[in-house]
């Protein structure tokens, strides 16, 4: 990847470039060529709106229940300041600074295509945000997901207007001082640019980009940790056979009994108690259950994209004029990360049960109880608790797999009827994803203490480089310790076996 990423309609923004830009301040942005051009066009249209008296919405109207009030065209500047600094009403818990990063960025590429009629002025600033690594203070609560992410992009906005508060250099401050750091001067919004900044899904789809790299990365892991439990439980291979995934050939199935076949190529373990049939489905039927979640972040994925890449405020501009529509609302996203949330959930649910089983002398196939060795059980607990935790956390995560898109709150006077929630989606899918990591951190540390009481050395060439990976930083637990640290160091470990 090139050092400068060009913006603009003649490129195509992945969630893998969102992702690395959000988090390395060495990549840097710029508008391309053809997304000057477009949007100089588009702000001409705009122009000559204002000059002909052209009654549109949010330009020369005011907003929401407010659409039948006239602006006077001297106050047009006015009407967009104070739709920024009105707006930004958020609360609770800030996003993380790469939230906000990939938010700026997923917003600069939806302005710069050339259909929402700003000046290159505020595109330009926004570019140098991000390259300089000022990032806005945005609280994470106050979007109901329409129109767009008004209250988290209105607290970017403030920036840009030399208000509200921002990080730079690790420090906070004003949004005014952090401009001056950064060698940066605020804009006044121009009529339409308040709007067009503020009326989009851009906060929700930076957040979701990020819970996407993260969700396929799990997947994966999800893979690994369970060809590792399957090799501690001395697991029958038959249930992965390729034949039985092409009778029922869902894309994401076929793949996740790909990855466990290639991951126990080799292995003595498996197949190593003769007379054995079948195992329990947690470790049967692990390829359905991967496979489902798989096909349920690939549907994620593929809105997700669509979603970066779209001009998601109102009105949007056409050469013959300016058309009022709904592309700020958040469905899409809200939909498809409500089900990324569920599909991360079910990826963590059947972990924490090839945990359980391993812990539970009447299901592991040989283990000693709770992983400790005999003589020392009952002094030392051994591995008991970490499964609590791994099922306390599972259950957590039930209550935030319910879906946001199915809730909505009217708002603005009825005005605005109907709203997703998309951003609360998003969020609850991260807060997932976090959990579900030391679920799965917690399976990889149970799986290799079960495979110590086998023969480590009979592992898969591939699974025996995890093992001594981890091994490397979590050592055989021979009698009790603090155990949360090691369950912190198997994440940490975890999170090196397969790329973001």
């Amino acid at each position: 990847m090139s050092n400068t990423i060009e913006i603009g309609p003649d490129r195509h923004l992945t969630p893998e470039t969102v992702d690395s830009i959000s988090r390395s301040r060495l990549l840097k942005v710029r508008l391309s060529a053809e997304a000057r051009r477009r949007t100089k066009a588009s702000r001409l249209i705009v122009e000559k709106m204002i000059k002909d008296k052209k009654v549109v919405y949010g330009v020369t109207t005011g907003f929401g229940n407010f659409k039948d009030k006239i602006i006077s065209p001297d106050e047009v500047e006015n009407l967009q300041k104070n739709l920024i600094r009105s707006h930004a009403t958020g609360v609770g818990p800030l996003l993380s600074s790469e939230e906000v990063r990939a938010a700026m960025l997923v917003r600069l590429n939806s302005l710069s295509q050339g259909y929402s009629g700003v000046r290159h002025v505020l595109l330009d600033l926004l570019c140098e945000l991000i390259n300089r690594d000022v990032t806005p203070i945005v609280p994470s609560q106050g979007s109901v997901g329409s129109s767009g992410d008004l209250a988290p992009l209105s607290h970017i906005g403030l920036v840009l207007m030399g208000e509200g508060e921002a990080m730079y250099k690790g420090k906070r401050m004003s949004g005014t001082l952090a401009l001056k750091s950064a060698k940066l001067s605020p804009i006044a919004f121009a009529a339409k640019e308040g709007l067009a900044f503020n009326n989009g899904t851009s906060v929700m789809t930076g957040i979701a980009a990020l819970a996407f790299i993260r969700a396929r990365r799990l997947a994966d892991l999800s893979d690994m940790a369970a060809a590792l439990t399957i090799e501690a439980s001395c697991g029958v291979s038959s249930a992965l056979d390729k034949r039985i995934h092409d009778l029922r050939p869902h894309p994401g199935q076929k793949k996740s009994a790909e990855n466990i076949r290639n991951l126990l190529k080799g292995s003595k373990l498996v197949d190593s108690m003769p007379g054995r049939i079948q195992d329990s489905y947690s470790l049967r039927c692990t390829p359905q259950v991967h496979g489902a979640a798989r096909d349920a972040i690939s549907y994620a994925e593929a809105v997700l994209t669509r979603e970066i890449n779209a001009v998601t405020d109102n009105p949007i501009i056409f050469p013959d004029g300016a058309i009022s529509g709904g592309n700020f609302h958040g469905e899409p996203i809200a939909i498809s990360f409500d089900t990324l949330g569920i599909a991360v959930s079910e990826l963590a649910n059947i972990s924490e049960r090839r945990t359980a089983k391993l812990v539970d002398p009447s299901t592991s196939n040989g283990l000693p109880a709770f992983l400790i060795a005999p003589e020392k059980a009952g002094l030392h607990s051994g591995l008991m608790i970490p499964q609590y935790t791994a099922a306390a956390l599972v259950s957590e995560n039930k209550v935030l797999a319910h879906p946001a898109s199915v809730d909505s709150i009217p708002t603005s006077a009825n005005q605005e009827d109907h709203v997703s929630m998309g951003t609360i989606a998003v969020r609850k899918a991260a807060k997932i994803l976090d959990n579900s990591e030391y679920v799965l951190a917690i399976e990889f540390l149970t799986a290799c203490q079960g495979i110590d009481f086998r023969k480590p050395q009979h592992l898969a060439p591939n699974t025996a480089k995890a093992y001594k990976a981890m091994r490397k930083r979590v050592s055989y637990i021979s009698e009790d310790r603090e155990l949360h640290k090691d369950i912190e160091a198997a994440k940490r470990v975890m999170m090196t076996f397969v790329e973001a």
